[in-house]
């Protein structure tokens, strides 16, 4: 048996048509800068075959439901994705899992849903975008969705969005953006101490944490000195963070996570059908 025989993707996108055409409804054509591409269950298969993967575990990319300002339809659109990501499981069994998109910034209704998805679909975690029109994760107010989540030992799937900034011409959202952003939450994440006071929560960085891995020693020190906790203590709550490969192997980047991160908390991602098939293969 190959060492890949087991290997489960963490980070693999899908778009499916009637969430292509809400985003189109909206004037948005594509995400973080990249093209909305095709997806279909079948190319996906062909990619995981490749790969030498046995699982994946899908998500939908940014926005999500962010760009959606009515509650009402956020929450819809959040049960319409996970329905069908549910759907897409129990059709290939052990192929895909899926991680729950949440119809945040309303932490009330991302609650609802996560137990709905979790409890009832069988979810493998859930997905939250590192901002949300301006709010990140970590901010003041979001303890009844971290609750729910702790209670269920969850897996939380932390995907960037675009900075609540204007964007810089010439410089694509995925390229810069999208690491700054991952990071952010993370600070928060654990300077309001979220990490601790909700242990049972597990997160998964996307693309190896953003900026995580080079300035958790930097950010640490900053955080001791803001609210007087042990830097070594405020650099363990970095460490306790999962991150993924995604877009991430390079021999820059790999050995800095690997130094960062704790044994066994980094795990394989494609970035797939956003990347293409050869940056997972690398």
């Amino acid at each position: 048996m190959s060492r890949s025989a087991h290997r489960i993707d963490v980070h693999q996108h899908i778009v499916p048509a009637f969430y292509r055409e809400e985003l189109a409804e909206a004037g948005i054509t594509d995400a973080g800068g990249r093209a909305l591409p095709a997806w279909s269950p079948e190319s996906a298969l062909r990619l995981m075959d490749l790969l030498g993967t046995a699982t994946s575990i899908v998500s939908v990319s940014t926005p999500g439901t962010s760009f959606l300002t009515e509650p009402a339809d956020a929450a819809d659109l959040a049960r319409r994705l996970n329905d069908h990501s549910a759907a897409l499981a129990g059709d290939h069994a052990g192929r895909f899992g899926f991680f729950a998109t949440l119809p945040m910034p309303g932490t009330d209704a991302s609650a609802a849903e996560a137990v709905r998805a979790l409890d009832d679909l069988r979810a493998d975690g859930v997905t939250l975008l590192a901002s949300h029109r301006g709010t990140y994760l970590g901010a003041d107010g979001q303890d009844a969705l971290w609750r729910t989540l702790d209670d269920r030992g969850a897996v939380v799937f932390v995907h960037p969005a675009e900075l609540p900034v204007p964007p810089v011409d010439g410089i694509p959202a995925f390229a810069a953006d999208f690491l700054l952003d991952t990071t952010r939450a993370a600070y928060l994440l654990v300077r309001n101490g979220i990490t601790r006071r909700y242990p049972g929560i597990r997160f998964i960085l996307s693309h190896a944490g953003g900026f995580v891995p080079y300035s958790s020693h930097r950010m640490a020190l900053t955080i001791a000195d803001d609210t007087g906790r042990s830097p070594l203590d405020v650099l363990d709550d970095f460490r306790s963070f999962y991150f993924d490969t995604a877009l991430s192997s390079s021999p820059a980047a790999l050995p800095s996570l690997l130094a960062s991160a704790r044994p066994g908390h980094v795990r394989f991602g494609s970035v797939w059908t956003f990347a293409p098939a050869p940056a997972g293969q690398y």
